[in-house]
């Protein structure tokens, strides 16, 4: 049987996985912004030196969507094993959210080439890459 307390504090995890999964969302839209902005000013002014200049922020973008995840992970699985538990009277960690000591998650350096985030942030370098040659780049 679930108590108040056991729902409020898996109330409290949804949250946080619901924010980190906005928080990925948002990074997406503003990876593609920032890469058609870039775009065009090296288009306007042809200047190819824009072009290699998206590569860092694409790169960083890339990270924090890893990281992310990685967050979203850790809460899921801590929401899963709250989940689970018995007896949450008798819970030491009630309301915890640490995540520090979960060791099955993959680290957010190996979610950077999980099939949900490598094929949008390789098909966003991939057309950085393809624009830089067709804008006459060497």
């Amino acid at each position: 049987m679930m108590t108040d307390e056991k729902i409020k504090h898996l109330e409290f995890i949804q949250a946080i996985v619901s924010r980190m999964s906005t928080n990925s969302f948002l990074l997406k839209g503003w990876a593609v912004t920032l890469m058609a902005g870039i775009f065009i000013l090296s288009s306007k002014d042809t200047n190819q030196q824009f072009f290699l200049m998206t590569f860092l922020p694409a790169l960083i973008f890339w990270g924090l969507d890893s990281y992310y995840l990685h967050q979203e992970k850790l809460y899921r699985y801590l929401y899963n094993n709250i989940r689970l538990i018995d007896n949450y009277e008798q819970y030491n960690d009630k309301f915890t959210l640490q995540t520090d000591k979960i060791q099955d998650v993959p680290s957010w350096v190996c979610l950077l080439f999980s099939k949900t985030i490598l094929p949008f942030y390789g098909i966003l370098i991939s057309g950085i890459i393809i624009l830089y040659y067709i804008m006459g780049g060497r």
